[in-house]
């Protein structure tokens, strides 16, 4: 049973803000969810309405999300208040849910001034109508490479999001959770943002200098300060891969010991590992991208494309061509 808790004591308040969520097709229910809900409970625990909010898309129907479930929207795409506050919703799809449609009123909308923000991988969205240009964002780590390689413009970081000016990002998940408490801190005090974390029995509220990824160690489940610093630097220098003898002498190691290291605690050798890494980033080009498999070959490290054929289809059991191929029209925007 949920025990109903007493007001708490917020700024002073002018007309409500309305929050407008563009739903793509496609979008994650959970990045969506966690931001509305915060919303809601933070008028609950106010004891007043302080935020309002409205559905948008594109059919301006019905909308999808990447669990199948369908939700009716409020209106149309249509032009908004320059006070209001769009979130743009992404998901899974995200380059075909991106149309020309969208963009375009994107564009328009935001001439207005009014903020905007991209949940989940939207900041792809965001980026392709322009609106990120110059600017600090963050998109979920599955799109990181893809993102990179198409938008140079864009700092990307890795946070679990960033507020750059007028412009919003999220890393997807419950990032959302930890940007909307953000928003509710510096509108309505940190009191109301804590009580909101706490209806949420969210313990732990993140800031934009989190970062979205679990620590190597922990991803790993190995805890050898040597072990990460290797994986980081194969992480970092994916296009030019560093050879296992530099690696080891760079963290106070012989070649052999490493060798060793990676065999008892990875199961695999140095060489092997990091060409995973390698063909880890290149399956997500070319699944999220449409960069050639030439090109995506050389942003691997690969010298030739014949080399990186063989590696992925050994690893993959398929080739970069055919996977390639179907994905194609998933790429089409």
């Amino acid at each position: 049973m949920q025990v109903e808790t007493g007001k708490v004591e917020v700024k002073a308040q002018g007309a409500p803000r309305r929050f407008v969520f563009v739903l793509l097709e496609n979008f994650s229910l959970l990045s969506f969810a966690a931001a509305l809900d915060c919303l809601r409970i933070a008028n609950r625990m106010a004891d007043k309405t302080l935020y309002t909010w409205v559905t948008t898309g594109e059919s301006g129907d019905t909308v999808g999300c990447s669990a199948g479930t369908r939700f009716h929207l409020d209106m149309p795409l249509e032009e908004l208040s320059r006070d209001d506050t769009m979130l743009i919703c992404g998901g899974t799809d995200i380059q075909q849910a991106t149309t020309k449609k969208l963009l375009n009123w994107l564009r328009r909308e935001a001439r207005r001034g009014l903020r905007v923000g991209g949940l989940c991988t939207a900041s792809y969205v965001m980026a392709r109508a322009g609106l990120l240009d110059g600017k600090k964002a963050t998109i979920h780590w599955e799109n990181h490479d893809s993102f990179t390689e198409e938008f140079d413009e864009v700092e990307l970081t890795k946070s679990v999001f960033v507020i750059d000016g007028s412009r919003m990002s999220t890393a997807g998940g419950t990032s959302s959770i930890d940007l909307m408490l953000k928003i509710i801190a510096d509108e309505q005090g940190d009191k109301l943002a804590n009580a909101v974390a706490d209806q949420m029995i969210y313990a732990s509220i993140r800031t934009d200098q989190d970062t979205q990824r679990l620590s190597v160690p922990t991803r790993i489940g190995v805890r050898h300060p040597k072990l990460s610093q290797v994986i980081q630097m194969m992480e970092a220098n994916i296009e030019e891969p560093i050879s296992p003898a530099i690696l080891a002498k760079d963290v106070g190691m012989s070649t052999r010991q490493l060798e060793r290291l990676f065999r008892r605690y990875l199961n695999r050798s140095p060489k092997r590992y990091y060409m995973e890494l390698r063909l880890q980033k290149a399956r997500n080009l070319l699944m999220q991208t449409d960069m050639t498999v030439i090109n995506v070959a050389l942003a691997c490290g690969f010298a030739s494309p014949s080399h990186f054929s063989k590696c992925y289809r050994s690893h993959y059991n398929t080739t970069p061509y055919r996977e390639r191929g179907s994905q194609s029209t998933r790429l089409s925007v």
